[in-house]
């Protein structure tokens, strides 16, 4: 586990802070929301939600699949699926220990009233402790910005995928390759000054999933529903120019975007 990861889903809870309301850690998925007048949590919620339901929408998830979430978190999403979609298994990974204890202690009544359809496995996206497919979807909402291996982690995606299976991935990504976008990052973001977050282009993801036999790889900007939202909640709390604010400039000056990315196994 790389240091900053540790730090930052270690011993304070992240889905505490007012930013993450609901126990969710993502950005949101802003479409449905009036962005003119208050937000408060019941919208900060639905907007984290709403990301979950688009990607588990792009996953095209058939008859009682079986889904993991790498990068699960809290098992906010893991829930979410298991109360919306139907599916006959959820699994979540996550890398972090603290992060399981968490994720057990939030989804304790699930683990009880539903055994075998819910469960937690500690693991790293690019080693991942399951079984060759195992799975009708693998599913990563805004985690992969971590990920250290790419091509690892869109080998392991394939192997734990049953043919036919579909990965959804959402997170953000520069928009190019271009020569000093980490530098770039590093001076508008402290996330990615700090080493949390690792500034790759989205062909990173496509190209990954293709090396590893996976096909149709398809690229979906949401940035026009994330990052307008994103920062009008922000707003809140931070002032223009403030570093948390510059994810929306770094948007506007195509820098970086948001994307969902998926991915079938032949």
């Amino acid at each position: 586990m790389r240091p900053a990861v540790r730090e930052t889903y270690g011993p304070d809870d992240l889905s505490r802070a007012p930013i993450f309301a609901g126990g969710f850690i993502n950005f949101g998925y802003w479409q449905a929301i009036d962005l003119s007048g208050p937000l408060g949590e019941a919208e900060r919620v639905r907007s984290q939600e709403d990301l979950y339901r688009h990607v588990l929408d792009a996953a095209g998830l058939g008859n009682d699949p079986a889904v993991l979430e790498v990068g699960c978190g809290l098992g906010m999403g893991c829930a979410l699926t298991l109360r919306e979609y139907g599916p006959a298994a959820v699994t979540g990974l996550d890398v972090h220990p603290e992060q399981l204890r968490r994720a057990r202690g939030a989804q304790a009544d699930l683990l009880r009233d539903e055994p075998g359809r819910l469960r937690f496995v500690q693991g790293a996206a690019e080693r991942m402790p399951l079984p060759n497919g195992g799975f009708d979807a693998v599913i990563s909402v805004e985690a992969a910005q971590h990920f250290p291996d790419l091509d690892a982690f869109a080998v392991e995606a394939a192997r734990v995928l049953r043919p036919g299976g579909r990965v959804a991935v959402a997170s953000f990504f520069t928009v190019d390759d271009a020569p000093g976008r980490p530098e770039e990052m590093a001076k508008l973001l402290e996330t990615y000054a700090n080493g949390l977050d690792i500034a790759r282009p989205v062909t990173a993801l496509t190209d990954a999933f293709r090396a590893a036999g996976l096909t149709g790889a398809r690229v979906e900007s949401i940035g026009p529903h994330v990052w307008q939202g994103w920062d009008r909640w922000l707003s809140q709390w931070w002032a223009p120019g403030t570093w948390p604010r510059n994810f929306l400039r770094a948007y506007e000056e195509r820098i970086l975007d948001y994307y969902v990315v998926t991915a079938a196994r032949p």
